[in-house]
C-alpha cells in the first residue's frame, strides 16, 4: 500500500524540536488555519505497532477532524520506536511531550483544563499508558481519552490469535510485541507496557473509541471499555463490520470509514471538553 501524507487543509501546522523533562521531544502541532484560543488541547500518539510510524501520519487520522470541525489543538509527537529504543522509551517520550504540552499550554492557545490524550493502534496503547501514569503520578488532569483501536494486550486474545485481518494479523501482533517488551521481564509486564493488564481503572479519563469486529485488537479494545466501566469511568465504542485495522484513516473512501469519520465527528460534538469554548 503507498500512503501518500500531506497537510490538511485548513489546518496550520509547525514543528516543535526541543528538550523536555530529559527527553528530546519532536512534535507538529496542529492548529485551526484562523487561529486557536482557549481551546481543547489534545495530545495525538501515532501508530505503528511500537514498531514502525512516524508524527507525520497524523494527517491522515480522526485528530485533523478535531482541528477542523472542533477547533482543538493538537500535538503529535514522534517517540522511540521498538527495533531501536524497546519499552519503556515510547511512553517516557509520549508522557515527556504531555508535559510540555501542559507547561506550554499558553503558548499553545489550549485550555489547561481540557487536556485529551488520543492515538490510533499502538498510539491507542500508549494512550491508555499515558493516562494511567498521569492519574499515578498526579501530574496532568486529563479530561479525556481517545484509543482507537488501541493495541493493549501483550497476550493472544480471542480476537487476536489465528487472525488473518488485512493491515494487522497474529504474526505481525506477536513480531511487535516481542520487540517492544525485549527489555521486559515476560513474567512481570507492566500495565504501563501492556494496558490490558491494568487491574485498576479508577479515576482514568472518560473514554471513547471505536473498532472492526473482524481485526485483532477487537476484544481488547472491549475489554478496556468494560474494565473502565466497571470502574465508574463512562466509556463508549463503536463497532464496524470489518477486518481491516486503521480501516477508517487507511481506506477512508470505504462506506464503512465514511460512517466511522461521521459517527466519530457527532460522538466528539456531545463530550463536554470539546464542546465548551
Amino acid at each position: 500500500m503507498r500512503i501518500k501524507l500531506t497537510r490538511p487543509a485548513g489546518v496550520s501546522v509547525r514543528r516543535i524540536n526541543t528538550k523536555y523533562a530529559g527527553r528530546r521531544i519532536r512534535a507538529l502541532v496542529l492548529s485551526p488555519e484562523d487561529g486557536a484560543e482557549n481551546a481543547p488541547g489534545v495530545l495525538w500518539i501515532h501508530g505503528g505497532g511500537y514498531i514502525t510510524g512516524t508524527k507525520e501520519t497524523v494527517y491522515m487520522t480522526r485528530a485533523v477532524d478535531l482541528v477542523t470541525d472542533h477547533d482543538a489543538v493538537i500535538v503529535a509527537p514522534d517517540y522511540g520506536i521498538a527495533p531501536i529504543r524497546p519499552y519503556p522509551a515510547a511512553l517516557d517520550d509520549c508522557y515527556a511531550a504531555l508535559l510540555w504540552m501542559r507547561d506550554h499550554a499558553e503558548e499553545l492557545c489550549i485550555d489547561k483544563e481540557r487536556l485529551a490524550v488520543g492515538g490510533v493502534s499502538a498510539g491507542g496503547g500508549l494512550c491508555a499508558a499515558v493516562c494511567m501514569r498521569a492519574r499515578d503520578e498526579g501530574s496532568v488532569k486529563i479530561s479525556f481519552q481517545l484509543p482507537l483501536y488501541p493495541m493493549l494486550d501483550d497476550r493472544d486474545t480471542e480476537s487476536s490469535k489465528d487472525n488473518h485481518g488485512r493491515i494487522w494479523n497474529t504474526k505481525r501482533n506477536h513480531f511487535g510485541w516481542r520487540m517492544y517488551l525485549r527489555k521486559t521481564d515476560k513474567n512481570n509486564v507492566p500495565p504501563y507496557a501492556a494496558p490490558a493488564r491494568q487491574t485498576d481503572c479508577h479515576g482514568l479519563p472518560p473514554c471513547y473509541t471505536f473498532v472492526g469486529r473482524g481485526e485483532p485488537f477487537f476484544s481488547e479494545t472491549l475489554k478496556y471499555v468494560s474494565d473502565l466501566r466497571a470502574a465508574g469511568v463512562a466509556a463508549e465504542c463503536d463497532v464496524y463490520d470489518t477486518d481491516i485495522h486503521a480501516f477508517d484513516m487507511l481506506y477512508p473512501e470505504l462506506p464503512v470509514s465514511r460512517e466511522a469519520s461521521a459517527v466519530f465527528n457527532e460522538r466528539i460534538c456531545r463530550i463536554k471538553v470539546f464542546s465548551d469554548g
